[in-house]
């Protein structure tokens, strides 16, 4: 027999992505098969490192610059290794994810602030994942855009179906769309004939102001800010021992996967660019349009395949993103609020944000406008980002919180300039863009509208940045927003059941249910409170005045149970109510019965019977303040 008890509030130890929580062993002898035990969390990261917002950033600096931007790229990249390093350790050595650690840390106005601007990078990347996927279809499948767009909100359903096989199936699902697209771009770069020596002269750094949009929309789609919070989650999918030697095993196996994960999204990215700029450059063309470089690419390169292979490679990167961004929105919403919702759920709610300004700028604008808000997706991303990364460099620079696992002087360095030049070209470009937009805006209110949102942010970034150093009663303040538990089994209280009440609904589930109710009943000398709602029609008009072969039926079946328990020595009281809801009366009962421990069957529905049949168990639990047991036989 299955059992879980469910209580309100919860209780239980917060764990990241607790379905596949420490699900893969990492204990292999041979260091090649405990290399391939850890390897896979930096793959599904390395997605959000390709996905359709790259394509836009990397098409336009290509065919824009040249070679100019490969530099951003490459630098990108190397920030990128080490902040996802650092988002590993932390979920490695203090077993939080860095929401969880901000949830820990912060007041509880600072984290709901973190967690609704994390929300809106979630969304950027949604919506760039939208019009990737939309864009892939139109042009292997020729089904309009507009049409496209709305297909994606089905399709990530399809890809959260894979979970239920475990992480290991979805790792290998993202790595083999991966393959797929370095496959083609590496073909593409054959055809292209790229001459390798001119590429070499994009690798020293120089920016400029009219590059300066697109150099920090390359960063903002390379370095993306919720990957930060994915990968503290993910390495806890892989069992780790409590030790010191084991954490530090894991940090360097973890280091590895980092390493050549993001540098395949590196040779993806860059590939993206060459072409670009090797196609489109050098004949003066600019590209305002994926479309535009699909439809170049054929006649310019003399093959129907370069195009092909384009079309392809970008529906692979939409799809795989749409799986990555779900869990990263999981992690962010569980840690941040301590609250689960439903997989599909949650991902509906974040791909219907993303498909209404998809479709109305499809609708409104067309091709040309759907390339231009790729681009701002990906702007919007680089703008949150010192958001996400400093908190992550001040916690695990914490040695109070990390131990010995607490960045080195070298490391800080590295972290904090990382860090730094973010901020500093993200101030640039809020400037720049302030600037034009105002300047060609004729309303004198504008700036009014502007200085609120502006002050709340530059409010939280110097609150979170200045955390450390603050006066303590200053970071004291309303914090934490929910205390996570540290030390779960110490000082247990032993719980004492006096009546303990069992729904029973006339079916098999009622044998099961019964079974640990009398057991506990025994154990804790309680007394069992049975509870039957019969809602026929005749029970819903006559109420307890109703009599039908069926009701005769179940009284009888009912106080053949009450015997039962009673020979047996167990104490017990049936009542049966006639409604048009069970939910609603057994909600009514238990309010005025205030038991101790509610024991319920559960009829094991998913998706449409639940939609059918109803779901009594949940709608319960949320309404009486009573622990549930809930308990299913094997079948």
């Amino acid at each position: 027999m299955k059992s879980v008890i469910t209580t309100r509030g919860g209780g239980a130890e917060a764990r990241s992505l607790p379905e596949v929580h420490g699900t893969i062993l990492t204990s292999q002898v041979s260091t090649w098969k405990r290399l391939f035990a850890f390897a896979g969390p930096a793959y599904l990261v390395s997605v959000g490192y390709m996905d359709p917002g790259n394509w836009a950033t990397d098409l336009e600096g290509g065919a824009r610059f040249g070679y100019e931007l490969l530099w951003v790229i490459v630098l990108s990249n190397f920030m990128a290794i080490l902040l996802q390093t650092l988002s590993a350790r932390l979920g490695i050595v203090t077993r939080r994810d860095l929401a969880q650690a901000c949830r820990e840390t912060y007041p509880r106005a600072i984290s709901w602030a973190l967690w609704l601007l994390c929300e809106v990078a979630i969304a950027a990347c949604d919506l760039a994942e939208v019009l990737g996927a939309a864009i892939g279809l139109n042009l292997l499948f020729h089904i309009p855009l507009l049409a496209g767009v709305l297909l994606t909100a089905a399709d990530t359903l399809l890809l959260l179906w894979f979970t239920r096989f475990g992480i290991r199936i979805v790792e290998a699902f993202i790595l083999s769309l991966i393959a797929i697209m370095a496959g083609c771009f590496l073909l593409e770069l054959w055809f292209a004939h790229t001459p390798v020596g001119q590429v070499f002269t994009g690798l020293a750094p120089h920016l400029n102001d009219s590059e300066l949009y697109i150099a920090i929309a390359i960063l903002g789609a390379t370095v993306m800010p919720h990957n930060l919070y994915l990968h503290s989650a993910l390495v806890q999918t892989r069992r780790i021992g409590d030790s010191k030697p084991e954490k530090r095993r894991a940090c360097f196996y973890n280091l590895v996967d980092s390493v050549v994960a993001l540098n395949g999204a590196l040779v993806v990215n860059g590939a993206i660019l060459v072409l670009a700029a090797t196609v489109f450059f050098t004949r003066g063309i600019v590209v305002t349009e994926i479309q535009q470089a699909h439809e170049l690419l054929s006649p310019l390169m003399g093959t129907t395949l370069a195009s092909a292979l384009f079309a392809i490679a970008l529906l692979c990167s939409g799809q795989s993103s749409t799986l990555t961004g779900t869990m990263a929105g999981q992690i962010v919403m569980e840690g941040f609020l301590n609250l689960r919702m439903r997989p599909w759920l949650r991902r509906f709610i974040t791909r219907t944000l993303a498909i209404i300004p998809a479709a109305f700028t499809v609708y409104t604008s067309g091709d040309r406008g759907t390339y231009r808000l790729l681009i701002l997706s990906q702007v919007i991303l680089s703008l949150q980002l010192p958001f996400a990364v400093i908190p992550l460099v001040h916690f695990t620079s914490d040695r109070h919180r990390m131990g010995e696992f607490a960045n080195r002087l070298w490391v800080k360095l590295l972290a904090w300039s990382t860090a730094a030049l973010i901020l500093v070209l993200n101030v640039r470009l809020a400037y720049l863009s302030l600037d034009e937009w105002i300047s060609s805006s004729t309303s004198h209110w504008l700036w009014l509208l502007l200085i609120p949102p502006l002050s709340a942010l530059s409010l939280l970034l110097a609150w979170i940045t200045l955390e450390p150093v603050l006066p303590a009663f200053i970071r004291c303040l309303g914090r934490p927003a929910t205390a996570l538990p540290k030390a779960v089994a110490s000082n247990l209280l032993v719980p004492s059941y006096h009546s303990i009440m069992v729904p029973l609904d006339h079916s098999d589930r009622d044998r099961v249910a019964i079974t640990h109710a009398a057991a506990l009943a025994r154990s804790h000398q309680a007394k069992l409170y049975l509870l039957h709602v019969e809602e026929g029609v005749t029970s819903q008009l006559y109420g307890p005045l109703s009599s039908t072969a069926e009701v005769e039926e179940g009284r009888g079946y009912f106080m053949g149970i009450v015997h039962s328990l009673r020979d047996r020595g167990i104490d017990v009281d049936l009542a049966v109510r006639h409604a048009n809801s069970p939910r609603s009366e057994i909600i009514r009962y238990a309010r005025s019965l205030h038991p101790d421990l509610i024991v319920m069957g559960a009829h094991g529905h998913k998706g449409l019977k639940d939609l059918i049949f109803g779901n009594t168990i949940n709608a319960v639990r949320h309404q009486v303040d009573v622990p549930i047991l809930v308990v299913r036989s094997e079948r």
